[in-house]
């Protein structure tokens, strides 16, 4: 038995989130029946995260067991030439049996984007979220400097979240301007649910002038979720990596400039 880990980019607009739920359309089932096709054998996957409805990823990873004796191009190959076109596997790498896709991560990035502009977008109405006031980006990444360290993020969890803890190591966190393009780049050890869209969706009451940069950390020091505002809408997100140990041989997950060539 093997053991292949996977990277996987997919536009999440189509689907019911990650995780395989029933009769919904989900990212997870799609890759399941497309390598199960391959290997010609059944094959369930474990992700480094889930993801929810609508939310996107530039490289997600998972892993899977098989009994197959494909190469590792057969595997990306051969699932790319049966999955859907808004679904992509990039890369294949064989791994130890003790490699775990959510385990083993030591990190999970991901980005979240604005379209700051008057018009709304047609294109890119389901990748971006759009906003048509003024948003100062600037202000936004000093209010962002708060929340970077080891904190209790029960303030930007959702109701519905079912981690035991709250306590969470945000590594960095970033805002930076492109044009009409606002980007908010986070990276964690773990995230909770719905924790970047709270943090997108506070920061832009920031940029936006409703609320002072320290409100941010005042947010934070509440621990009470009903402090933080909205919830930014899932168009916007996209889960932009993974970072492992180096034994193990994977593509960087890190944000800047390593990202397999692709951009949200």
């Amino acid at each position: 038995m093997a053991r292949i880990a996977i990277g996987i980019e997919y536009d999440g607009s189509a689907y019911s989130g990650w995780q395989t739920q029933g009769h919904a359309r989900t990212v997870q089932s799609e890759v399941e029946t497309a390598l199960s096709s391959v290997g010609d054998h059944p094959i369930a996957i474990t992700a480094a995260g889930r993801t929810d409805a609508g939310v996107h990823a530039l490289s997600q990873v998972a892993h899977f067991d098989t009994q197959a004796n494909r190469s590792l191009q057969a595997w990306v190959l051969g699932s790319n030439a049966l999955l859907p076109g808004d679904i992509s596997v990039l890369w294949a790498h064989a791994v130890p049996d003790d490699f775990h896709a959510r385990f083993s991560a030591l990190s999970r990035s991901y980005v979240y984007r604005i379209l700051n502009r008057a018009m709304r977008p047609a294109l890119d109405r389901l990748r971006v979220c759009w906003r048509r006031g003024p948003i100062d980006a600037g202000r936004m990444h000093a209010a962002a400097q708060a929340l970077v360290g080891q904190h209790d993020f029960t303030s930007f969890r959702a109701a519905q979240c079912q981690s035991r803890i709250a306590v969470r190591r945000l590594e960095r966190i970033s805002v930076s301007r492109a044009g009409e393009i606002v980007d908010i780049e986070v990276q964690a050890n773990a995230f909770l649910h719905h924790m970047v869209r709270n943090i997108a969706g506070a920061l832009l009451a920031v940029g936006c002038g409703d609320r002072p940069p320290q409100w941010i950390a005042e947010v934070l020091a509440t621990r009470d979720r009903t402090k933080a505002g909205v919830t930014a809408p899932p168009e916007g997100l996209y889960f932009a990596g993974v970072d492992y140990p180096s034994g193990f041989g994977l593509p960087s997950g890190r944000l800047r400039g390593e990202r397999q060539g692709v951009t949200p």
